[in-house]
């Protein structure tokens, strides 16, 4: 085909697309994040559903601004969750959105300005059911930078490509996401259930079912960490609690990368209480330190000598803190209702607009 000819074509129409966020006390970022969203640099429709929680910080009066600005831009919904819950909020912000590419974002993620355009290119070039990409994480402070640096390494979160980066490709789950609705109601949306880990076990589902969840690494979304070592021992620990629920309702998700935190929990603190009267058990505990101090070393470059040992304590505590959640988790995390069909509702339908 003559090249002159091949530009003279007409390009296909960009899908609309829905911005779908839901928000709990985030009157700080909201603004801001819902100017990213729909300043993107994107040929098709576009508008953003948000569906805020019972916040105390004024975030609905920001959100109810925002839409009366917006010219039916921007839709604001209740999370029907009396605690905000984030799985709930999805829903019912999905079931708010008109479009058919429905585009998850925090109410605290700032999409750069092509992030619109090359996840809907690379949904339709791939045939997936959801495309996503790395969760850049980058500190404001010294401690949230110490904590990037942890977050964005295989030592302290493994091999996920969503974190570490990597080729394009099939993957087990992606930051955020960019979905089919036809996908989300396959499978019956968010499982409101899971108070944490809720996007990897949509993902589980979508490819359970026969779906592609396709990583793109050119999808960076930047990611604030926890600001103080509480709030992140917090988050693991969670985590590690939910991951242990999931295991629960589906062995299959079971990896051995999901035993090694509780591994080096239980190793470590039967090292130091047998250690004392047998001394050859204390190098499972020194062992691990020396792990931990050796990879802060190498992986704390540009951090100073000081960086470098906060950051293998930073290891140490998210490795510990996932590794207790996942030992303590009670089974009766594990027990609830099947994901409700909030994504199917009918389309134009807005419950709870404000």
């Amino acid at each position: 085909m003559d090249p002159a000819d091949a530009a003279a074509r007409p390009r296909p129409a960009s899908p609309p697309v829905s911005v779908v966020m839901t928000v709990l006390d985030e009157a700080r970022h909201l603004e801001e994040s819902v100017r990213c969203s729909l300043g993107q640099e994107y040929d098709g429709e576009l508008e953003v559903v948000v569906a805020v929680g019972r916040s105390a910080d004024g975030t609905r009066e920001v959100a109810d601004r925002l839409a009366a600005t917006s010219a039916g831009r921007v839709v604001v919904v209740d999370n029907p969750d009396p605690r905000g819950a984030t799985p709930a909020g999805l829903n019912a912000a999905v079931a708010a959105a008109r479009h058919d590419v429905l585009v998850r974002v925090d109410g605290h993620s700032m999409l750069p300005p092509g992030y619109v355009a090359t996840a809907v290119e690379a949904l339709l070039a791939t045939g997936a059911d959801n495309v996503g990409g790395v969760m850049a994480a980058e500190g404001g402070t010294w401690f949230e930078s110490v904590v990037a640096r942890a977050m964005t390494t295989k030592l302290g979160v493994g091999s996920a490509p969503f974190h570490t980066g990597g080729a394009a490709g099939p993957a087990d789950s992606v930051y955020l996401g960019v979905f089919r609705r036809d996908a989300l109601d396959r499978v019956g949306g968010y499982d409101e259930h899971y108070l944490r880990a809720q996007d990897w076990e949509l993902n589980h589902r979508l490819r359970a079912t026969g779906g592609l969840v396709w990583f793109d690494p050119r999808l960076q979304v930047a990611y604030r960490p926890r600001s103080t070592p509480e709030a992140l021992a917090r988050q693991y620990f969670h985590y590690g609690r939910w991951r242990r629920a999931i295991i629960r309702r589906d062995a299959s998700t079971l990896s051995p990368r999901y035993l090694a935190p509780p591994a080096v929990v239980l190793g470590a603190v039967a090292g130091a209480l047998v250690g004392v009267w047998w001394r050859p058990m204390l190098l499972l505990p020194g062992g691990y330190a020396t792990l931990l101090l050796a990879g802060g070393a190498a992986l704390g470059g540009g951090l100073g000598v000081r960086g470098r040992l906060v950051l293998a304590g930073v290891y140490g505590l998210m490795h510990g803190a996932w590794g207790v959640g996942f030992l303590t988790s009670p089974r009766a995390l594990a027990v609830g209702q099947a994901p409700t069909e909030v994504a199917s509702a009918p389309r134009g339908r807005r419950p709870g607009v404000g």
